[in-house]
């Protein structure tokens, strides 16, 4: 340890205490960050005298793009986003899809060139994921890519490795996967890719180059990147199956908005959900659990993070914030006494504390002591005053107790025996302050646990607010 003057934790003002090696790094890591993807530029000492730092301008900036919570200072979970794998493009804007102000090709028919092959995969392989990258926008658009052998293309493909000709140089192994250029002359539309990466054909062990292409070749035709974590554009990398991949419908619209739409006829296929959203009444969520104090909903592969001191839901992919669990979720639920959050799908439970997965799961939802005729529970409700943890599947509940782990004896009962009214399937459940929360379809019940009488009968929204205004 030793004493210096620095910017702790990235706060809006000066503080002089002992840092460590490792925070110093960190910080150091994170203003790196911040000037590569938000512009952060180098701050005079008056601006921190004031009590209002460039950092702290960009942090919350960066917050805000992510649907982080908003603090200003270098928290766990902001470093832990930072970190993630990415597209070395800028996020300096805060939309759904949005363009490079109006930068585009002012054409239809493009040509591109592979210059180079990653060793990581065939040249077929690559050849294929290139290809099928640049038909992901073919496929909705007027555009059409044909491939050159020589001379200069359009959009010019490379492999290289830290400083590769083009002032934008790569960091090494994860962090930055891929950059791409905006169309213009020049450089404009070409595609550069981090050959310290490991990138992979189909497998998930590396990157997908298809989808790290897929998403590049958006910014070589004009899009920046969106803010809607369901989005092909969104700055962090997810894997998905090339074989079953659909171009999402904010996507499609930012690309449409270039060039319009393809006019070709088409043969009909699949289309991507839309990223759920908040103010849609209808919706019937998955699952809902708390996690340290913050609320979780659960729909489709996203979830919607409530902080009690916000009213503003972050959006994110279940497989972002937790890498090693399942897609998407039936049930999920909290104990707060062992500090671990359970995720329910199929047969199958995954145990989180934090974001990290414990040992000896995924494990099957029979360790509890469920029936094995059963498929999946349909939601999980924990009561922290007795220390029973109770499974709704279809009409029922079981009880099982956390102390003894062992499933309570008399069980199945209908779930009106205990909560009087609800005749309904219960698709979620939640603890909160005292009652449970019991929801069925778009509305939610309000139980007294003490009695099980139903209070209020409510709207979805009442805890997860709608905030498009």
């Amino acid at each position: 340890m030793r004493t210096v003057c620095a910017l702790l934790g990235l706060l809006a003002a000066v503080h002089c205490m002992p840092v460590s090696q490792e925070t110093t790094q960190e910080q150091r890591f994170a203003e790196s960050y911040l000037k590569n993807f938000f512009n952060l530029t180098e701050e005079s000492g008056p601006a921190v005298r004031r009590g209002f730092s460039q950092v702290t301008k960009k942090l919350i900036e960066m917050q805000t793009f992510f649907g982080l919570q908003i603090t200003g200072t270098l928290d766990q979970e902001t470093l832990a986003v930072m970190k993630k794998p990415r597209c070395g493009v800028s996020d300096s804007k805060v939309a759904r899809f949005s363009t490079f102000d109006g930068l585009k090709w002012e054409k239809n028919s493009l040509t591109y060139r592979i210059i180079n092959y990653t060793p990581d995969m065939s040249k077929e392989e690559v050849d294929e994921s290139i290809e099928k990258a640049l038909q992901v926008w073919a496929r909705v658009t007027p555009l059409r890519f044909t491939r050159i052998y020589s001379d200069t293309a359009d959009i010019m493909v490379s492999f290289g490795r830290r400083d590769h000709g083009d002032y934008y140089p790569f960091d090494g192994p994860d962090g930055t996967l891929a950059h791409a250029f905006a169309p213009s002359p020049g450089i404009g539309g070409d595609a550069h890719f981090d050959d310290d990466e490991t990138f992979t054909f189909r497998s998930n062990t590396g990157y997908v180059l298809f989808m790290v292409a897929a998403h590049e070749f958006g910014h070589s035709l004009g899009l920046s990147h969106s803010d809607d974590p369901g989005a092909l554009m969104y700055p962090i990398y997810s894997f998905k199956n090339p074989e079953t991949f659909v171009l999402p419908r904010d996507d499609v619209r930012g690309i449409q908005s270039l060039y319009g739409p393809n006019t070709d006829a088409v043969l009909p296929g699949p289309t991507a959900p839309p990223t759920p959203d908040a103010c849609d009444s209808t919706m019937v969520l998955d699952a809902v659990a708390t996690l340290r104090g913050d609320m979780f909903f659960f729909k489709d592969s996203f979830f919607w993070r409530v902080f009690p001191q916000s009213y503003q839901p972050q959006q994110t992919l279940i497989t972002n914030f937790w890498p090693d669990g399942p897609v998407s979720v039936d049930a999920a639920y909290e104990n707060p006494h062992s500090d671990r959050v359970f995720l329910f799908k199929g047969r199958q439970v995954w145990a989180f504390r934090g974001y990290d997965l414990v040992q000896g799961y995924p494990r099957s939802i029979s360790s509890y002591g469920l029936p094995k005729d059963i498929k999946k529970v349909d939601a999980v409700l924990y009561d922290e005053h007795s220390g029973k943890t109770l499974f709704f599947v279809e009409r029922n509940y079981y009880s099982y107790d956390e102390t003894k782990k062992t499933m309570d004896a008399g069980f199945p009962r209908a779930v009106d025996e205990k909560f009087s009214g609800m005749t309904g399937r219960v698709t979620a459940a939640l603890q909160f302050r005292g009652f449970a929360y019991l929801y069925s379809g778009p509305y939610m019940s309000e139980y007294s646990l003490r009695t099980g009488r139903q209070l209020r009968l409510l709207r979805n929204s009442y805890f997860l607010p709608c905030t498009n205004y």
